[in-house]
């Protein structure tokens, strides 16, 4: 027979946020391998700006400033907004968008525990309607290790904007897969014939989906630990796939298939590391089930018939204002009272 006491001790903060960056590294380590070494750069400056300016908005807040820094929050939403941003984009650009996302999105509204908004999602969607030229302009997958663009030039490149002179730009970027294929719809092609670009490949962009089966991994070694639940992975994955998938059904020429939508854009990344956030996100079973449907619905919305490639960032703000009304409505029964 057991003994007591029955209730654990739970994890700090810092061992929490620990886990989750641990759980990033297989899919930066993927992005690296498929998009080039820049991505590093761009972490780095992420994780400093996200540092910095946590630990002078607590000083200027009066709050002690080493156990909010050390928790690693800011450095989970430092890596969050790097891994959404191009990997070659301009260094102010990821200073900019962290800036946003640690001082207005987070630290404006009372630190960690009173952001009513996913604070990298903010910065992200801030950086992607002001800059959308910068915001969707990737590198084509494995073109920079092809190119011969080594480490020491998308640094340069990413402070000076200057490359070699043997090399284009337009030679080692593109459209993303999602941004290619509606504008190719709009132009009157069909999937089909789309899917065959060279930027594609079996299930979804070409190189991405060995990224996001890297975010899959690190999703499951959250929920193994017991980090996050199922409820919204799942029900984010299953309601992409479910409504992605009637569209597909009746129209396979003008719709892409459910395979594609879970391996393109943030599908991955949204499902084990987005919407789980404990603090912008639903608390209770039922409303993570909501939550993470609503989310999927306005992603696909944005993806098929919006002006942005991928709307992941726009769900979740939605949805995150959406809480407190489906926390209201999805509290569970009082043991010994009636429905």
């Amino acid at each position: 027979m057991n003994r007591s006491p029955y209730i654990s001790e739970a994890p700090s903060i810092g061992t929490i946020m620990f886990k989750v960056l641990l759980a990033l590294v297989p899919g930066i380590v993927a992005y690296v391998w498929v998009y080039g070494g820049g991505m590093l750069v761009t972490i780095t400056l992420a994780t400093a700006t996200a540092l910095l300016a946590e630990a002078l908005m607590l000083k200027i807040r009066r709050r002690p400033v080493q156990p909010f820094v050390m928790d690693c929050s800011a450095i989970v939403t430092a890596w969050l907004l790097a891994l959404a941003i191009p990997p070659l984009a301009p260094w102010w650009l990821i200073v900019v968008g962290t800036l946003f996302a640690i001082v207005i999105a987070k630290q404006l509204y009372g630190g960690l525990g009173y952001n009513p908004f996913n604070p990298a999602m903010i910065g992200y969607a801030v950086l992607l309607i002001s800059f959308p030229a910068i915001m969707t302009k990737w590198p084509a997958a494995l073109a920079l290790a092809q190119s011969k663009l080594g480490f020491a030039d998308q640094l340069h490149y990413i402070f000076s904007r200057v490359l070699p002179s043997e090399i284009k730009l337009d030679a080692v970027t593109s459209a993303t897969p999602l941004d290619y294929l509606k504008t190719q719809l709009m132009l009157k092609h069909n999937v089909a014939s789309i899917t065959q670009a060279p930027l594609f490949g079996a299930l979804g962009g070409k190189g991405n989906e060995l990224v996001t089966g890297a975010y899959l991994l690190g999703g499951l070694y959250l929920w193994q630990q017991k980090i996050i639940s199922w409820h919204l992975p799942v029900a984010f994955l299953a309601a992409l796939a479910l409504i992605s998938g009637v569209f597909w059904a009746v129209s396979p020429a003008h719709f892409a298939s459910p395979l594609f939508h879970l391996f393109s854009g943030a599908s991955m990344l949204a499902a084990f590391f987005i919407i789980t956030d404990p603090v912008s996100g639903p608390t209770t079973p039922n409303g993570k089930l909501w939550f993470a449907a609503g989310v999927a619905l306005i992603t696909f919305l944005v993806r098929v018939y919006g002006g942005y490639p991928d709307g992941v960032a726009f769900a979740v703000i939605f949805m995150n204002i959406c809480v407190p009304l489906i926390d209201a409505g999805t509290q569970p029964r009082v043991f010994g009272h009636e429905k």
